[in-house]
């Protein structure tokens, strides 16, 4: 499919947009898709580094005059020139596409309805603020965000960290994240503020450690040669060497977050590869777009909140706590976000254009404890359980509870789209480092319909870096096959083997 990207990035917008949507780029490349960027040309975009990225980038014109927000939620201003000036320039590049992916807080329904007549193609809106939209597609990976929201009965709404947009490396390094980890005495804090930084909070923060701590700990600074307070911050670094790496860009940045113990920066995308990693942080919204996502991380006891006006007056006691508090936050992180989003997002571009997906799989929540029980209950499904005898209720509520509150397991009700109505379960149990155990199991009354095949076959696209083995009775000779036409390798009488997919 021929797949354009219209985003941008500036002095004034910053670089997430255009971040994540090199995630997304990157995974839909790799699943055969032919992929283009459009971005406006204007002071401090990324269009040099998408193209060293290995992507096409078509140009839109300079403005001829550089628009200054008002305010930093003057999205109007990111644009540069009025909307319909910006489609009839987009237009004029792009004559068809299959499907056309917005990140943009000023391109929004009147935009995205002029894009489609005109190219004949289907819409991706990448959305953080519940805007209105018309699309095919709605991505809002805020946290705690619900399709609800959206109230738009004919798009397809993906809501919520689950859908995260982040690099594969950090689904794959959080399993070294998930092992035992304890806080030394010689720990690393991370100081990022974004890309651009433009209200030059990274000097704030690094002047307030220098003043009030003693014993300073071991910092690094990210911060690009892009953010026009870098030679100050650079220059104060090097003052400071004894304590203080500056670094001004990182291609792994999973790498970097996996050796560093607690982290002060901006609550935007990277909220989510932080908390994948199970990195605590003190969190200072630098835009008003933040507002929410800092605020629900408090909520969840995963981040905290210091306002940039009293960065003087709450940085150090919210440090003290967070150091004192480590492994409380830590955990309260890992538990947020599992670093696997792009995958869930490109299977659901897929799906837009197969148009032959019955079921979804969805995380269980307290809700289904009722109905699992149900289920485990049914003498169909205890027939070939491992182990035969059915548990009472209060032993299923605190298995399951104990299941739900894991960040080390995955826990899934299956469902159909027709009417949304929960088929059966699919869970993988971690053992250790990348090794899991399935268990699967689809509601009786809807046996024969292909479901169970059609999970595992899911796994494999959601799950794919991890080794998955599943325990299957001998007797139980419609499980041994599911099993083995799945792809999976026999290794004994009941046992069966899924390497990573590579």
């Amino acid at each position: 499919m021929k797949i354009v990207i219209r985003t941008d990035s500036s002095n004034h917008i910053g670089t997430g947009h255009v971040m994540r949507c090199l995630v997304l780029a990157r995974m839909l490349k790799l699943n055969g898709h032919d992929i283009v960027f459009v971005s406006r040309s204007q002071l401090g975009d990324s269009i040099k580094y998408v193209e060293s990225q290995g992507f096409v980038v078509y140009e839109l014109p300079r403005a001829s005059i550089d628009f200054i927000p008002k305010s930093n939620s003057d999205y109007t201003a990111w644009l540069q020139v009025p909307w319909k000036l910006d489609a009839e320039q987009f237009v004029s590049i792009i004559k068809h596409a299959d499907l056309v992916i917005t990140d943009h807080y000023a391109l929004d329904a009147n935009w995205q309805i002029d894009i489609r007549d005109k190219c004949e193609c289907k819409i991706l809106a990448i959305d953080d603020l519940v805007r209105k939209h018309d699309a095919d597609i709605i991505l809002d990976q805020t946290l705690m965000r619900t399709a609800i929201e959206y109230a738009s009965s004919d798009t397809k709404v993906l809501a919520g960290v689950d859908y995260s947009l982040l690099n594969p490396l950090f689904s794959a390094k959080r399993e070294y994240a998930l092992e035992a980890k304890t806080l030394s005495t010689d720990f690393k804090v991370l100081v990022s503020m974004g890309g651009i930084d433009q209200d030059n909070i990274t000097l704030q923060v690094l002047n307030t450690l220098n003043k009030e701590l003693q014993n300073k700990p071991k910092v690094t600074v990210l911060l690009s040669s892009k953010a026009p307070n870098y030679d100050e911050v650079k220059y104060f670094c090097s003052q400071n060497i004894d304590w203080i790496e500056h670094l001004d860009f990182v291609e792994n940045m999973a790498d970097v977050m996996l050796t560093h113990d607690v982290s002060i920066g901006a609550p935007g995308t990277t909220s989510w590869e932080r908390a994948c990693l199970g990195l605590p942080s003190l969190i200072i919204p630098l835009a008003e777009n933040q507002q929410t996502i800092a605020k629900n991380l408090v909520k969840r006891n995963a981040a905290i909140l210091v306002e940039q006006t009293n960065i003087e007056q709450q940085l150090i006691p919210s440090f003290l706590t967070l150091i004192n508090k480590w492994d409380e936050y830590r955990q309260a992180n890992l538990k947020l976000c599992d670093g696997l989003g792009v995958n869930r997002v490109v299977n659901s571009i897929n799906n837009l254009f197969l148009q032959n997906d019955n079921f979804f799989i969805d995380r269980a929540t307290t809700e289904d404890i009722k109905q699992v029980y149900d289920w485990q209950c049914h003498p169909q499904t205890r027939k070939y359980a491992l182990v035969s005898e059915v548990p009472s209720w209060g032993m299923h509520q605190n298995w399951m509870l104990k299941k739900l509150d894991s960040s080390q397991d995955f826990f899934y009700i299956i469902k159909s789209y027709q009417g949304y109505m929960p088929v059966g379960v699919v869970r993988l149990d971690r053992q250790k480092q990348s090794e899991y155990i399935v268990s699967i199991f689809v509601s009786p009354e809807h046996y024969g319909q292909g479901i169970a095949k059609w999970a595992l076959n899911h796994i494999d696209i959601i799950h794919r870096n991890i080794t998955i083995h599943a325990t299957v009775l001998e007797k139980n000779i419609a499980s041994q096959k599911l099993f083995t036409s799945a792809g999976y390798q026999r290794i004994s009488a009941d046992t069966f083997l899924r390497l990573p997919i590579t």
